[in-house]
């Protein structure tokens, strides 16, 4: 199964932000700090997400991000798609030409698979993962690290 690390940073990115999106709009410096992705990458990603009309940002002074819909409305496999990322378990990507233009032996069992992988990421909200206690305690983890971080860093 192929899932790049622009499929895996958009989801990302995309949970932070519904973790937190109730504090107002969320810097994308925030979101790089808290998750370790650079500021040109996220960039690049929420472009990809605004056109896709899943977030909207606000401009100016405590301007960011913020979710176009609500959290429970956004699939995993929808912010995927958003970003041009398959999930595709075919190393042909889906194309059929597995052997010099050719279907190979079972390339429609990796494409049933990567069909039965995107329905799985499908039935996943943002919603649900905000739920769950163990993403609440990373989030928190995450939050007081990067607190401590600051700390650290504005003391003499």
């Amino acid at each position: 199964m192929r899932l790049t690390t622009k499929g895996r940073y958009a989801v990302t990115a995309m949970l932070d932000l519904a973790l937190h999106g109730d504090q107002g709009p969320i810097s994308l410096a925030d979101i790089s700090q808290r998750q370790g992705i650079s500021l040109s990458y996220l960039e690049q990603l929420f472009a990809r997400l605004r056109r896709a009309k899943l977030v909207k940002s606000v401009r100016g002074p405590g301007g960011g991000y913020l979710l176009a819909v609500a959290p429970h409305a956004v699939s995993v496999a929808r912010v995927i798609d958003a970003v041009d990322e398959s999930v595709d378990a075919t190393r042909c990507q889906g194309l059929s030409d597995c052997q010099q233009g050719r279907t190979c032996l079972t390339h429609h069992l990796w494409c049933e698979l990567s069909q039965e992988i995107h329905g799985f990421l499908e039935g996943i909200t943002l919603g649900t993962l905000v739920e769950r206690e163990e993403v609440r305690h990373i989030a928190e983890r995450q939050r007081l690290h990067v607190a401590d971080s600051t700390i650290a860093v504005s003391s003499p």
